[in-house]
């Protein structure tokens, strides 16, 4: 059997990188996965695709995490169509990446009405609707090594991935009793789009400092998100999953 059967599973931020990695390993290991996306239609024929393939139902939801209205009718519609919720990464987020001294305030604001308040309305519904009643369920929050140990000129960014840490310690003591489980994976550096086309060269020289020596793939990342999505974590809670190859950011 594979390790997702029967499970419901719910990825934000999949039309690229981790989430969308994350989103076709799960439809692999036999899940039926929603697959979410803000722009309407952008990942309808990757969703076909993957369920052909796999033989399992793969459902593109489109919603804005900051519009409360649209995420409420998301998880309607889950509750409509499955009736439940096994598994639940918030992946989706935002990230900019300036000194101090030359912060945006609204690009901070905007990254925290993302990555931290869009992550707490969507798993405050996903739980109260569906695990804590269920008294079983997975909850993922990507953070980031930056969370963890700050980086210097991520001030912001790091700012807003060290209170998802934060986030996931006090959900995961709050949940437990209702056998509902929050962990959070926290990537170091990720050969992902995003660092492909934007920001490679200012990461260029730190490759180096990664005890492995290469960055993260995002298998790597979603491999960590299966591990804590399957059974094989039933006992795991409340712990940050660093996924960084040895790497300790300056």
């Amino acid at each position: 059997m594979k390790r997702l059967t029967g499970k419901v599973c719910l990825v934000t931020g999949t039309s690229r990188g981790i989430g969308k990695e994350t989103a076709g390993l799960f439809a692999a290991e036999g899940a039926t996965v929603y697959a979410h996306a803000r722009e309407e239609g952008s990942i309808d024929a990757w969703c076909g695709q993957l369920q052909q393939k796999h033989g399992v139902q793969v459902n593109a939801l489109y919603f804005d995490l900051t519009d409360s209205a649209r995420v409420k009718e998301a998880v309607r519609k889950i509750k409509t169509d499955a009736g439940r919720m096994d598994v639940l990464v918030n992946n989706a987020g935002v990230v900019t990446n300036e000194l101090l001294g030359m912060i945006d305030m609204n690009a901070m604001k905007r990254m925290f009405d993302v990555n931290v308040f869009g992550l707490t309305e969507l798993t405050q519904y996903i739980t109260t609707k569906f695990m804590m009643r269920q008294k079983t369920g997975s909850v993922i929050n990507i953070s980031s090594v930056v969370g963890v140990e700050g980086s210097r000129g991520q001030i912001a960014y790091s700012a807003s991935k060290g209170a998802v840490v934060a986030l996931t310690k006090s959900m995961a003591k709050e949940l437990a009793p209702y056998q509902v489980r929050v962990n959070a994976v926290a990537p170091g550096m990720t050969d992902t789009e995003r660092i492909q086309a934007t920001v490679q060269e200012l990461y260029k020289g730190q490759i180096p400092e990664i005890g492995m020596g290469r960055l993260a793939s995002t298998r790597d990342i979603a491999n960590a998100c299966l591990y804590l999505a399957s059974d094989e974590s039933a006992y795991v809670t409340g712990q940050v999953l660093a996924v960084g190859g040895g790497f300790i950011p300056s």
